[in-house]
């Protein structure tokens, strides 16, 4: 296991195009928490100008709603993009520039080969889960300090939840770039696909005019984003009426997966049958 790590670091050690997208993904994540209360609140006041009894301004930041807020905000699709797109081109690289070759002929098996991609994409989810969950403490910590005695418990399963949609959406991402093997095909069916096909499916699926159905909850992107559903602004259900969670649910959690392991499950059948 710490070889199979270790031929990876250098893999990427010296490549920059993917400590730029890193970085890109952290300062985007950064910068959309921070400002997510003034862009809500900026609405909030835009709201009020029509109204005769204003909206209170939002607070998202203390203790407990930070861990879900912080949670929802990180697993937006348009964040969640950036280290899928990491995945893709590191995949698509071993084919491009005929790495995986190499690595066969230097003794590694195809079952280790895969099983190395995996690790990183564990290892990344996991460095990544940890960075948000400090972030997310120290949010909480710095505007209402120890106030909630289980603040920290509470925010466990968003944290959880966060970590189970990145991890399932970098499998997605690593599904499609073996499947395709091409950077900039897997790159644009990818995205086309996560932003706009499934988003419009999402949205007729909903539309009145369709038979009554949950189907929209089985859409595999859909299914990692609806871990943390929505944030923890009480507004929402006084204008909207929705039901803000209480908790991830572990019904929810088992549609990802088996997405993914059904993704895995294929990559690793056809790297199996088919010649490199």
């Amino acid at each position: 296991m710490r070889r199979l790590l270790s031929i990876e670091f250098k893999k990427i050690q010296t490549y920059k195009v993917f400590w730029i997208l890193a970085g890109l993904y952290f300062v985007f994540l950064a910068a959309g928490i921070l400002l997510a209360e003034f862009m809500i609140n900026h609405i909030v006041n835009d709201i009020n100008s029509r109204l005769p009894i204003p909206f209170p301004h939002v607070a998202i930041y203390y203790f407990p709603d930070v861990w879900q807020n912080v949670a929802f905000f990180a697993s937006i699709r348009y964040v969640l993009i950036f280290p899928a797109i990491i995945m893709i081109i590191l995949i698509t690289n071993e084919f491009t520039f005929k790495t995986i070759r190499q690595n066969i002929i230097n003794g590694m098996s195809k079952t280790e080969f895969l099983v190395s991609k995996l690790m990183i994409i564990l290892l990344m989810t996991l460095v990544t889960t940890v960075i948000l969950t400090a972030g997310a403490f120290i949010i909480g910590l710095s505007h209402s300090g120890f106030n909630e005695v289980d603040f920290f418990s509470r925010g466990l399963p968003f944290m959880t939840g966060f970590f189970l949609s990145l991890l399932c959406y970098m499998v997605y991402a690593f599904f499609c770039g073996f499947m395709l093997r091409n950077t900039g095909m897997a790159i644009a069916i990818f995205t086309l696909y996560s932003l706009i096909i499934e988003p419009v499916i999402y949205f007729l699926f909903r539309a009145p005019f369709m038979f009554k159905n949950t189907i929209y909850t089985y859409l595999p992107v859909n299914s990692v984003i609806r871990l943390t559903e929505y944030p923890a602004i009480p507004m929402l259900k006084k204008i909207m009426g929705l039901e803000l969670q209480a908790n991830v649910s572990f019904t929810a959690c088992l549609i990802p997966m088996g997405y993914a392991a059904i993704m895995i499950g294929i990559v690793f059948w056809v790297m199996k049958k088919k010649d490199l």
